[in-house]
């Protein structure tokens, strides 16, 4: 059973910093590619950042500078560092593995709210 699990969400100030964790288990996880999605209220969901199986990594445009993404295949974890939030990075942050050939998991999301 293929299991992604976040933490490290919750509620900081504007100008502040969370780190979250993405733990999976059920996969090889070194294969697969990482990214984090994120969704607000009304609108459609959208990819906050991706780092491949290889280590090439992309951003969003509205994190970069901002948002940095890392990856230890050894714990199978995916990170995402977010510094200098906004009021606008309050979102619902998902966790994504995903392989072309094999498949795409998602875990359950974990809420991320900016605000004084």
């Amino acid at each position: 059973q293929v299991q992604l699990v976040e933490s490290g969400g919750g509620l900081v100030q504007p100008g502040g910093s969370l780190r979250l964790s993405c733990a999976a288990s059920g996969i090889i996880f070194s294969i697969y590619d990482g990214a984090w999605y994120r969704q607000a209220p009304g609108k459609q969901r959208e990819l906050v950042a991706r780092i491949t199986s290889g280590g090439s990594i992309s951003y969003g445009d509205s994190v970069k500078g901002r948002f940095t993404i890392s990856r230890d295949n050894a714990k199978s974890t995916v990170f995402l560092q977010m510094n200098s939030l906004k009021s606008d990075d309050t979102a619902v942050y998902y966790c994504n593995a995903d392989h072309k050939l094999l498949s795409s998991h998602w875990g359950q999301g974990t809420q991320v709210t900016v605000s004084s």
